[in-house]
């Protein structure tokens, strides 16, 4: 009986990495905040940001950010104020006890599309569309890993059978999300005149999900660069104490 529960518990916990482990690796894409020392696009935070709000935003939250954020992303307060005063905020209560709705401001976090979990997973077929705050971070090969999927949408091959609401995507584990394809050429406007590809969009997302999951990266980037330069600078002193030190001493 013990053999068996072991075997039973074993197998459970394989099934996760099994399920995985059929997912078509990744893509590499050459990402400028990924370099040593490396930092963001401005211009390509920015149209991400855009992704995320006229598309991915209709499903997905992003609790962690706030608006006032975005300025770090080169957007100016002006600009920010703005952004924020198109959502409206639910707040209260009001004197009379009620719950009101008022326009955005900076400080508040950026809005969930739906008002709890039962109410994402009702609207999406039972799946909980997960927060995109963090998941660059939350997952493994991440940048890659998101990009890949929003580019991996296929027509399944003969020998796969979707289940009810399922689409395939080679890069998903399991190859069968719930996720339908969200990306499509020229679905949004770019301000800059960048031409929408879904590749496109699906890099400029990514990126603005990498700075959202990590804005500290630039920062750390920085203080690795000021640490190198210290270290050089005390290796060379201690070389040139050490000659010091030891030019009159036979060898």
């Amino acid at each position: 009986m013990r053999k068996t529960l072991i075997a039973l518990i074993a197998s459970a916990v394989a099934l996760p990495a099994l399920a995985a482990s059929d997912a078509k690796a990744p893509m590499s894409i050459s990402w400028s905040h990924l370099k040593p020392f490396g930092t963001f696009d401005r211009a390509e935070l920015q149209r991400g940001y855009q992704v995320y709000k006229e598309v991915c935003a209709a499903c997905h939250a992003a609790k962690y950010l706030a608006f006032r954020n975005l300025t770090e992303i080169g957007f100016s307060e002006a600009e920010v104020k703005a952004i924020a005063a198109s959502y409206q905020i639910k707040d209260g209560p009001n004197d009379e006890g009620e719950m009101f709705d008022r326009p955005g401001k900076p400080s508040d976090r950026l809005p969930s599309p739906f008002a709890n979990e039962k109410a994402a997973r009702a609207a999406n077929s039972g799946a909980y569309p997960p927060d995109l705050s963090i998941v660059v971070k939350a997952r493994h090969n991440g940048a890659n890993y998101v990009y890949s999927l929003l580019n991996g949408y296929e027509d399944a091959p003969p020998n796969i059978k979707l289940g009810d609401g399922m689409t395939y995507n080679p890069y998903f584990p399991g190859m069968q999300i719930a996720m339908p394809k969200i990306l499509n050429d020229e679905q949004v406007t770019y301000a800059d005149g960048t031409k929408a590809t879904i590749a496109q969009m699906a890099k400029d997302v990514t990126a603005f999900l990498s700075w959202a999951s990590e804005p500290e990266t630039e920062a750390r980037h920085a203080l690795g660069m000021k640490v190198m330069i210290f270290m050089l600078i005390a290796i060379g002193l201690l070389y040139a104490a050490k000659r010091r030190v030891w030019a009159g001493v036979e060898h």
